[in-house]
């Protein structure tokens, strides 16, 4: 004789799926597939040329809703900031010169998913440096510590202009096209 097991409706089922976690994973396992298929560095410029793609979108609706041509260098930083805020990083800005805005992060949009994928961070190089650039002429970001990296938060810096501490800086360049 066989016992009967009972079935749980799906519906019902404990399972912790939804969809910000689902494209999270998405884009963590692309990274990984990436990583393993043609290494961390040519990974990270597939995944820049997506973040180029997205900056320039998010420049253009920010553009829009301000019904602005360019925005101004204190814009800049309040939209980089913004844009983080609304996708659940925790961006702030801890500094701003003429020089360079610099940013700190306490959480990642992509959160426990892009610990070990360093390739990750070029949407946030990718994104901040083409809004940068896009708006006032120059820009090279700078990741001095990400939580992708083992860090508890992340330092980046972004350089307004070709400074000597700009062109000592490890980092992308980004320029208006």
């Amino acid at each position: 004789m066989s016992a009967t097991i009972p079935i749980l409706p799906v519906q019902q089922a404990a399972v912790p799926l939804e969809r910000d976690l689902f494209l999270r994973t998405l884009v963590r396992e692309l990274a990984n597939v990436l990583d393993r298929m043609v290494g961390d560095a040519e990974a990270s410029s597939f995944i820049s040329m997506v973040g180029q793609a997205i900056g320039r979108q998010i420049d253009r609706m920010y553009k829009a809703e301000l019904g602005v041509v360019q925005l101004d260098v204190e814009q800049v930083a309040s939209v980089l900031v913004d844009l983080k805020q609304r996708i659940k990083g925790d961006f702030f800005l801890l500094e701003l010169t003429e020089d360079r805005m610099v940013f700190g992060n306490r959480s990642c949009p992509f959160a426990d998913k892009v610990i070990g994928r360093q390739s990750m961070c070029m949407m946030t190089s990718n994104v901040f440096g083409v809004i940068t650039a896009s708006n006032l002429g120059y820009g090279k970001v700078e990741l001095q510590q990400t939580i992708a990296g083992g860090d508890d938060g992340c330092r980046v810096v972004v350089y307004l202009k070709p400074s000597p501490e700009a062109v000592a800086a490890q980092g992308r360049e980004y320029l208006a096209s």
